[in-house]
């Protein structure tokens, strides 16, 4: 992994996509990111729009991490993990700063994978991360072909290790992934993201 351990240098922000399959997913990668990361954490799992998302809580409790639900508004913060709340688009803006948008569905869904990698590659270029993950529809191919546009990293989960495979083989069909890996291997590339100064944000703590 010795590509992956020049990452650290690099890499400013995380972007993650998932549907289908994607709790199980992130419950193998978030507990990999470790304490002394310093970039931001942005993440859209497709959930139901109509109910709150109970994703902060979940995932508090296994992330060495401040985990909390996006903001309107809200400067983004080194060491920490923003979930996309149902029913909104999550943006990345100049700031860098988070923005929430009602804007129209893309690909059936609100948020939406695309619009979260779009801005971020707009804002981090080549210091973004991009990960998709297991999901039932092409929503995120456009937005991880926008990361590789830009310069940044991106990692697509490996289609036979995937729940629900149609997501990662559409991002895979418009991008020449850095790294296409199973869950395990996409965590000990993570892990490898540490920094030398350690987070400010307390273990654990979800964000108010």
């Amino acid at each position: 992994m010795r590509v992956a351990e020049a990452l650290q240098y690099r890499i400013d922000a995380i972007v993650i996509g998932a549907s289908a399959g994607g709790v199980d997913a992130l419950s193998v990668l978030l507990p990999a990111l470790p304490a002394s990361l310093r970039a931001s954490v942005f993440i859209v799992l497709h959930l139901p729009r109509e109910r709150p998302s109970l994703l902060p809580e979940i995932f508090a409790r296994k992330c060495a991490l401040r985990v909390k639900e996006a903001e309107d508004k809200e400067l983004a913060a080194p060491g920490t993990v923003y979930f996309a709340p149902p029913d909104y688009h999550l943006l990345l803006d100049k700031g860098p700063q988070l923005a929430l948008s009602i804007d129209e569905l893309v690909h059936f869904s609100r948020p939406s994978i695309d619009v979260l990698f779009e801005t971020a590659a707009d804002i981090y270029a080549e210091r973004l991360m991009g990960i998709i993950l297991t999901g039932a529809n092409e929503d995120g191919a456009k937005g991880l072909a926008s990361v590789h546009r830009r310069g940044g990293v991106t990692i697509v989960q490996e289609p036979d290790s995937a729940q629900v495979p149609l997501m990662v083989l559409s991002a895979l069909r418009q991008t020449p992934a850095d790294f296409v890996l199973p869950l395990e291997q996409i965590a000990e590339l993570l892990r490898t993201l540490a920094s030398a100064e350690p987070a400010e944000s307390p273990l654990c703590q979800r964000g108010k």
